[in-house]
């Protein structure tokens, strides 16, 4: 059964990379240095641990970034929830989240969603975005669009930075 992905235009696409442009969603968020421990909080969120109980679709990508020091994980919330009806978490560990839009670089890579792998094609793709003189306006994001027993081979990765376009 397929997941909702967060929606997006591809602007521009080159062999490395394309530029898409995302509208607003929300999402719901955990910071935490264990990266186990914020994903358990977003799962048991969507699984009902939220103010009215409800199970929630799992969506993709899973995000990661580097937030005030502390790594953040969001779960994008599926396209028929905005803030007047999403159900607010029981957790206070797991905040809603506007995602805000805009233009995004990515670069899609396969294998493992190890941090090693994503440092190497973040940096492959910060490299590029300088040598077009396309500016960075945000922190690297890992995006994640498999379960874990996909096999490597067949996953789909990719990193991302905000970017300031047209």
């Amino acid at each position: 059964m397929a997941n909702e992905e967060a929606k997006y235009d591809v602007v521009k696409s080159n062999e490395i990379y394309e530029i898409r442009k995302y509208s607003d969603r929300l999402a719901v968020q955990a910071l935490n240095t264990n990266e186990n421990n914020s994903f358990r909080k977003l799962f048991n969120y969507i699984s009902g641990d939220n103010e009215t109980n409800e199970e929630i679709k799992m969506t993709i990508p899973v995000t990661q970034m580097e937030n005030k020091g502390n790594m953040a994980m969001q779960f994008y919330l599926p396209s028929k929830f905005n803030k007047d009806n999403v159900p607010y978490p029981s957790s206070s560990d797991v905040k809603i989240v506007n995602i805000e839009g805009g233009y995004y670089a990515v670069i899609r890579y396969s294998g493992r969603a190890s941090n090693k792998n994503f440092i190497k094609h973040k940096e492959i793709l910060e490299n590029e975005l300088k040598k077009n003189n396309i500016s960075i306006s945000g922190s690297a994001i890992k995006a994640s669009y498999n379960s874990p027993f996909t096999l490597p081979m067949l996953k789909r990765n990719e990193a991302m930075f905000k970017v300031n376009w047209k």
